[in-house]
């Protein structure tokens, strides 16, 4: 699997946890596409960069932090076929995947800890979508909000 991982200023420290969790799974690789510095930059760049890489398929899924994660998901949901979900709790990111098939977490640098998030990343990551026909049906619907 192929997560691609992008953030703006206010989630660098956030991101580099992050990656270091993700290190832990043999069959994850990651892509970093920044930022890499302090300086401002605009979550939706970065939004962009990150869901353009699962809609090609280039990546299966990906993370999105800015500083409180609201701003980037968002943005990130903006965009064909991406369903983000903005987690700050192990509870919503496990749901996220099984009853949502999220393909992009979401979440702030200035709101959840390095700990807190580290354990999130760990559920959301193992976490398969559970397949149900009720889940299978609203999430069809949702994507077809996109066409309206």
């Amino acid at each position: 699997m192929k997560i691609c991982v992008g953030c703006d200023h206010g989630a660098i420290e956030l991101k580099k946890a992050v990656l270091e969790v993700l290190q832990e799974f043999s069959h994850i690789e990651t892509e970093d596409v920044g930022t890499f510095s302090e300086a401002s930059v605009d979550y939706p760049d970065i939004a962009q960069r990150v869901c353009q890489r699962i809609v090609s398929g280039e990546a299966d899924r990906g993370i999105v932090l800015c500083g409180t994660g609201i701003g980037i998901s968002i943005a990130a949901n903006k965009i064909k076929g991406i369903r983000a979900a903005l987690c700050n709790d192990v509870f919503s990111a496990r749901m996220s995947r099984e009853h949502n098939d999220a393909n992009v977490l979401a979440m702030g640098g200035r709101v959840i800890g390095v700990g807190p998030a580290s354990e999130i990343v760990r559920v959301w990551v193992n976490t398969e979508f559970s397949n149900g026909e009720r889940h299978k049906r609203r999430i069809e619907k949702t994507m077809a909000l996109e066409n309206m």
